[in-house]
């Protein structure tokens, strides 16, 4: 009997990352691994579990495991900015999105066709949209990050005030769970209130001051780590080497260029929008195509 622990042996000696056949994991994970919602997006991904350092990402037919170099349950600044620097981010949803469009499932198709066979139609529209709205944030960036700021954010932040509020109240039976995340929920809720009030000029300072000190960190923490040599970096040193200078490019844009860092973040944005989009359409066209073949 293999558990997927048993392979992991060479994360602690300088391997970056470790692909196991789901064939010879023979145990199930075991209960310290626990379900992960937020990760760097990565092609053929379909679930991602943490344990502790350990990342898994499982596949079709693999799981692939590397090792942070942070918990982010622990220490989840340090993991944004070493394990995890925007630049790297917004690169790797775009390699994920282009991946996506021109991947194809036949597996997961058969499966959505015995539950949905009007899927397709569903997908494509979305997909419209998602483009519709990436077309236009790109094309209008200021105005765009306006309307971002002014309506999204708040509800961003009432949105998950409630979810921690949720956190701790227990519905069956009625009960508090937890008044700390309570009382934390509802400042939150609070917060995401209050900053309707805000002027466009406030939330941009706010989120560049956050974004320049991200970015400057993790320009810092990578130069640090190539200063080592190859053997620090064993997930690819010239990759990283670019990897901090554009960091630390967007951390000096932030202060030189704000307005026109504003428009390329906020096309960026858009332009993430737009692949999502084309990646539901492309998929919704695969199902049409596949029904039509039954």
């Amino acid at each position: 009997m293999a558990a997927l622990d048993d392979f992991l042996e060479p994360l602690h000696n300088g391997v970056w990352e470790v692909e196991v056949l789901k064939a010879s994991v023979t145990e199930p994970l075991d209960p310290g691994w626990k379900r992960s919602g937020i990760n760097v997006p990565t092609p053929g991904t379909i679930a991602s579990y943490r344990k502790g350092r350990y990342h898994v990402h499982e596949t079709a037919t693999e799981w692939k495991v590397h090792l942070d170099r942070y918990d982010p349950a622990v220490h989840p600044v340090m993991h944004l900015v070493d394990d995890a620097p925007l630049i790297f981010m917004i690169a790797a949803t775009f390699v994920a999105l282009v991946d996506d469009v021109w991947r194809t499932n036949p597996e997961n198709t058969r499966a959505v066709l015995k539950e949905q066979t009007a899927a397709w139609q569903m997908l494509v529209l979305f997909g419209l949209a998602g483009m519709t709205t990436g077309a236009f944030v790109v094309l209008n960036p200021l105005l765009s990050f306006s309307s971002i700021v002014h309506l999204l954010m708040p509800l961003a932040f009432i949105a998950l005030g409630i979810l921690i509020v949720g956190e701790g109240i227990q519905i069956r039976p009625f009960q508090m769970v937890s008044a700390r995340r309570i009382l934390s929920g509802i400042m939150v809720i609070f917060i995401g209130v209050i900053s309707y009030d805000l002027a466009v000029e406030d939330w941009g300072a706010i989120i560049f001051v956050l974004i320049g000190i991200w970015a400057l960190g993790s320009a810092a923490m990578t130069f640090r780590r190539l200063s080592r040599g190859r053997k620090a970096v064993p997930e690819g040193f010239y990759t990283w080497c670019a990897i901090g200078c554009l960091s630390l490019l967007l951390a000096l844009l932030i202060v030189m260029t704000p307005v026109a860092l504003v428009a390329l973040m906020t096309m960026v944005l858009g332009a993430i929008a737009l692949l999502a989009g084309l990646t539901l359409v492309a998929n919704g066209l695969r199902l049409r195509g596949r029904m039509k073949r039954r």
